[in-house]
């Protein structure tokens, strides 16, 4: 296939691809999905998502459907090895985003899901079963090599091409970025459960702080159920696969309630937790999104969230430039935004991940200890009851002057004067908020967000399409004088 280049390719048709031509489609810009398995996955993977990504839901159009698959989560219980609870950090039933800040799904349900509204929009086309195996760039973008199933090669040519093909990137090795890893390495079994049985545990995810073997529990459905072990030296999925009794002796402590028949395996398997992060994410037409561009231990739920926040940064940006409304170079942005976000958030995940797993006996004594007390650290407290994430850094797009300012963070999603939500109005648009009606378009902020506004020291708000503040101003001229408003 030859001729004119589309204007987005996208390799990978996870939630990260698929999320990524759903934002797209929905400001115009057509996109190709290339995906190399004929059929989706259907094993369970990600499990949680947070409430800023389920404004990201809403934005493509799915967040009812993912309402009726998902489960809200109470939030976090740290557990000793006898499952007696150390600390919990509780979770609103409504966040600052305007949903549960915990939500638990099925990887499989979710996909369907975003398939579906991929497959009924237009502006997208999915190839299941076509595997890119070389990517070259020239002055006019991207030519993939691309094999189908029937083993028929073909070059399909793109202005731009995203990488979101997970872990082991084709799209990252092709333009020569190399993981960075960031210290920590574990081996986890994951076990994926089904049953009718009542297990009667509290609602929330819970994570068992001993030395010998850490673990981790989680109700993802009405009848499904994660239990993540770390495992021992010599240990291996496999191992537990071919030894029911030692998988019984496991599940024990947790399933006193139901009868061994009552349990349904869906998935046994090894997986190791890992912390990397590319060390470019940009290389001229073609970015890296999702896996492909970082890694991160699962400790604090943002593994595929991560990946989304990617698309949401990007997609917007791309739009403006393929329609002549921002330079080329204004997407230099998405990874100097990005990846310290990205890393942040890796390193957060990381070292809650020691501090509940690290250690022996010793500090299995201290963490008993400090545990209680945890819920008193404000970073702690924010990224695990608050969705609160770090700001983004500097760049062409977020005129963030020194770290106090809005600017770089996500607007939450509360009440304007009108009585709807910041969403509801904004609609993945360029927008200004206000503390006040002054006659111009701004949207006028409800009492939360008048409180945050000035509390930032502002009284105007440039809100990019993704939610994200650009700028802020004590006056509406000023903002305006930025140059950059669409509002």
């Amino acid at each position: 296939m030859t001729g004119a280049p589309v204007p987005v390719a996208i390799v990978g048709a996870g939630p990260t691809g698929l999320t990524a031509a759903l934002l797209l489609a929905a400001d115009g810009v057509p996109a190709v999905v290339l995906e190399r398995r004929p059929h989706p996955y259907p094993q369970p993977r990600a499990v949680h998502l947070d409430g800023e990504i389920r404004r990201i839901l809403d934005r493509i159009g799915v967040g009812a459907g993912f309402d009726a698959i998902s489960r809200p989560a109470l939030g976090l219980r740290l557990l000793d090895r006898e499952l007696r609870v150390l600390a919990e950090f509780h979770r609103d039933p409504i966040g600052r985003h305007g949903h549960p800040e915990a939500n638990m799904f099925d990887q499989p349900d979710l996909e369907a899901l975003l398939r579906a509204a991929v497959r009924a929009n237009p502006r997208i086309t999915l190839r299941a079963g076509a595997e890119v195996t070389r990517v070259e760039r020239d002055t006019a973008g991207v030519a993939l090599a691309v094999t189908d199933a029937a083993g028929t090669a073909e070059t399909l040519r793109a202005r731009y091409l995203l990488g979101c093909d997970g872990a082991n990137s084709l799209v990252r090795r092709e333009i020569g970025a190399v993981p960075e890893d960031l210290g920590f390495t574990q081996r986890w079994l994951v076990l994926d459960v089904a049953t009718d049985a009542e297990l009667g545990h509290w609602e929330g995810v819970h994570q068992v702080c001993d030395p010998h073997r850490a673990a981790t529990y989680m109700r993802i459905g009405a009848g499904r159920y994660r239990w993540e072990f770390r495992l021992l030296p010599g240990e291996d999925a496999a191992g537990f696969r071919a030894d029911p009794a030692r998988l019984r002796e496991l599940l024990a402590p947790w399933t006193t309630r139901a009868r061994p028949g009552d349990l349904d395996l869906v998935r046994v398997a090894d997986y190791t937790f890992r912390a990397q992060l590319a060390d470019r994410w940009r290389a001229g037409p073609v970015f890296l999104l999702g896996d492909a561009a970082h890694l991160s231990p699962p400790f604090i739920g943002q593994g595929m969230g991560a990946g989304l926040r990617d698309a949401a940064n990007l997609t917007w940006k791309l739009a403006a430039v393929l329609r002549g409304e921002l330079p080329d170079t204004a997407l230099d942005s998405y990874q100097q935004e990005r990846k310290p976000h990205a890393r942040s958030m890796i390193r957060m995940a990381r070292l809650v991940g020691v501090a509940m797993t690290a250690g022996g006996e010793h500090t299995a004594a201290l963490r008993a200890g400090v545990a209680p007390r945890l819920h008193r650290i404000p970073w702690l407290r924010a990224a695990l009851t608050e969705g609160r994430t770090p700001p983004l850094h500097r760049s062409a797009l977020n005129d963030r002057p020194h770290p106090f300012t809005l600017a770089g963070r996500l607007v939450p999603n509360d009440r304007l004067a009108s009585g709807h939500r910041f969403d509801e109005r904004a609609r993945g648009r360029y927008t200004v908020l206000t503390t006040r009606a002054d006659g111009t378009r701004a949207l006028v902020a409800g009492p939360a967000l008048r409180r945050w506004l000035r509390r930032g020291g502002a009284r105007y708000a440039l809100i990019r399409p993704d939610g994200v503040v650009q700028a802020t101003a004590r006056h509406h001229a000023t903002l305006r004088d930025t140059g950059r408003s669409r509002a």
